[in-house]
């Protein structure tokens, strides 16, 4: 692939939505001849010949009205080379954040949140003056002007070494607003989990409930996703899981794949710390888009761009609530990506449902500045490039 080609498709995964060419005869059910692109690969070859140097697991669902395919391929481990089990559990990410958005619409919905009430008016008791002005809105779609929150580390081995560090989501918090912010509130976009970590603790005091008894109650237990949980302080994955790598410097001193499998994610939280299969994540896709977790207007806010430009780059903005967009393929692709160490997750589709996609990758540099090979070249096998 050019290198401009691999520079904008990273790109478009960097805003979170999945990127990519059409299905090939991989795709199980017959679908429309103008879908297909005859330069497009096929799916299974895309994930055959894993375990690779970039991913040791791959699991893949491509669903929708336009027909349906699965699959997975390399390992269950490095120790056993066991086949990788497709349904195994595993670390979803900032995919976590479409459940969060999805939970405090439905609570806007039924009047308990005001999307453009400031913040601070639901936590005046953690929100300073100087961010008066976010509302519950902003926080959804980045553009609040929040830094970052400060956690210790700065090189994988050092988060490593951290990695049982538990942080409460008012720690984070506290830590993001003592900073100046980073433009004033409605101006920019700027991706961060700090919003979301925010949204996550106002869903809490106006419920006088954990965040996560909301989530499970409003979506996990009526969709039926039984194989997706927060782990909370626990930093195992419960029930089944293809294990996660990582290439980081070892204790003999060489550059080495590390097991990365049991990893605290407190510092996710509302922004990222769900757990899930690629069939849970698939049915969630599919009713959301098709209006059964949030109804009627809210929903649109879903598929709505704020017009600010990108903090950093200056394009325009790509980030609703919840999700993130990009023309791909010549139509509108909406999706989320997230990344915890071992593991890359994204959920997509194009707006109506007619192709969904849902992967889990064992990546080996998760979080790396550039998109896992394995995971673009499964985008580019769903959808196509960006335009």
């Amino acid at each position: 692939m050019r290198k401009s080609t691999r520079t904008l498709l990273a790109a478009a995964l960097a805003l979170g939505v999945a990127a990519g060419p059409a299905l090939t005869p991989a795709f199980a059910a017959p679908q429309p001849a103008a879908a297909a692109q005859a330069s497009a690969p096929d799916l299974s070859a895309v994930i055959a010949g894993l375990p690779r140097a970039d991913a040791t697991a791959a699991l893949v669902r491509v669903g929708g009205t336009e027909g349906s395919w699965r699959g997975s391929a390399g390992v269950h481990d490095l120790e056993t080379n066991a086949p990788a089990d497709p349904a195994a559990r595993f670390r979803a990410g900032s995919v976590t954040k479409v459940f969060t958005a999805a939970t405090v619409l439905q609570l806007a919905a039924e009047g308990r949140i005001d999307l453009d009430r400031p913040a601070r008016a639901y936590l005046p008791d953690l929100i300073p003056g100087r961010y008066a002005r976010v509302t519950v809105r902003q926080l959804l779609n980045h553009t609040h002007g929040i830094p970052a929150a400060g956690v210790p580390g700065g090189t994988v081995e050092e988060w490593y070494a951290n990695r049982f560090a538990v942080h409460t989501p008012q720690e984070l918090v506290r830590s993001a607003t003592a900073q100046p912010r980073e433009f004033r509130p409605g101006t920019r976009q700027h991706y961060l989990n700090i919003g979301y970590t925010i949204a996550g603790l106002i869903v809490e005091r106006v419920t006088g409930d954990s965040y996560e008894h909301q989530v499970e109650r409003r979506i996990l237990q009526p969709l039926g996703l039984r194989d997706t949980y927060f782990p909370g302080g626990a930093p195992e994955i419960t029930g089944p899981y293809n294990h996660g790598y990582q290439t980081m410097r070892l204790d003999d001193g060489t550059t080495g794949l590390r097991d990365v499998s049991v990893w605290g994610t407190t510092d996710g939280w509302a922004a990222g710390d769900l757990v899930s299969t690629t069939a849970d994540l698939e049915r969630f896709t599919r009713v959301l888009f098709a209006g059964g977790v949030v109804r009627g207007p809210l929903l649109e806010e879903m598929f709505t761009l704020p017009e600010v430009p990108d903090f950093t780059s200056g394009a325009p903005a790509a980030y609703s609530v919840g999700l993130s967009m990009k023309r791909l393929g010549g139509r509108e692709v909406w999706g989320k990506t997230g990344g915890r160490w071992g593991y890359n997750a994204a959920v997509a589709s194009t707006r109506h449902g007619e192709r969904t996609l849902v992967y889990s990758v064992n990546s080996t540099d998760a979080k790396g500045q550039d998109m896992n090979p394995t995971a673009l070249r499964l985008m580019v096998a769903a959808y196509g490039l960006p335009d």
